[in-house]
């Protein structure tokens, strides 16, 4: 990655391929646990835009926002080549407003957002019916980036007490709803960390082994909700791996995947080859 104008530019950083990148892929929450307005993320990709490969609102929070608002931080984004994602918010649609899916998608393609998200973590609904939006956003010239999950219920920060409550999903259904997914044409798989690294009292590290196995590392965007979570990813998957952080996490995330800085376990121990 090309970084003649980054400080202390002598020093050694791991290889970054430049964006647009198909591995080491980060993407960030935007407005949620934050309204994150156009100062706060002109501030992030002021500094860290490199990094950053897109960004996603969430809980449907562009839908409490003034229209030109969130044109302005697509824009933002857009100037700081990251793509925007509109976030696991279809599911509502499906539920709340059945009939305006396809005009959620065209509004979603007017208004400059890159990718939707198909996401069904609160859904009970059959996988061609999931494929079928996959195929209509990417009808309408848009990314689709499918959620699978292995925890019905995943997506909304429940307890673990919550979630235990509800059957957990097998992992061979949702690898295979990710393969019919990428069959179609998906960007990514968003793989939703409820019921494997959070929201969990032992993680179900064998179940990201077995995601990332079948449907292909390159294929997959991990969710990471804490450092601890990036970090095992990044050991187990090396600093191309793809992860969807916390705005609040970038730094740390990215002094990891450059072998800058580390922990304990991981300190010096971060590397990249190219063989070129």
């Amino acid at each position: 990655m090309p970084d003649t104008d980054r400080a202390f530019d002598f020093l050694h950083v791991n290889d970054r391929e430049a964006k647009p990148r198909e591995n080491g892929i980060t993407e960030i929450r935007g407005p949620y646990y934050d309204p994150m307005g156009p100062r706060e993320l002109r501030d992030i990709l002021e500094t860290m835009g490199n990094y950053v490969d897109s960004y996603k609102f969430s809980g449907g929070s562009f839908a409490l926002m003034p229209e030109d608002v969130v044109e302005q931080l697509i824009g933002i984004c857009h100037e700081h080549d990251v793509l925007v994602s509109t976030g696991g918010f279809i599911e509502h649609v499906l539920i709340r407003d059945y009939d305006q899916v396809e005009r959620y998608v065209e509004e979603a393609a007017d208004i400059g957002f890159d990718i939707v998200e198909v996401s069904s973590g609160f859904l009970a609904i059959d996988v061609d019916d999931m494929v079928a939006l996959t195929e209509l956003v990417q009808d309408h010239g848009l990314k689709a980036k499918p959620e699978i999950n292995v925890q019905f219920g995943a997506g909304g920060a429940s307890r673990v007490e919550e979630l235990e409550a509800e059957s957990a999903v097998d992992p061979t259904s949702a690898i295979e709803e990710g393969r019919r997914h990428l069959e179609a044409g998906a960007y990514k798989v968003m793989v939703e960390s409820e019921g494997i690294t959070e929201q969990v009292r032992d993680w179900r590290t064998d179940v990201a082994f077995e995601i990332a196995t079948e449907l292909g590392i390159e294929n997959c965007v991990f969710e990471a909700a804490d450092p601890e979570v990036f970090e095992w990813y990044i050991k187990q998957f090396g600093p191309r791996v793809n992860l969807f952080v916390d705005n609040s996490q970038i730094v740390e995330l990215e002094c990891m995947r450059s072998g800058l800085w580390g922990k304990k376990s991981t300190w010096g121990r971060i590397a990249s080859y190219d063989s070129d």
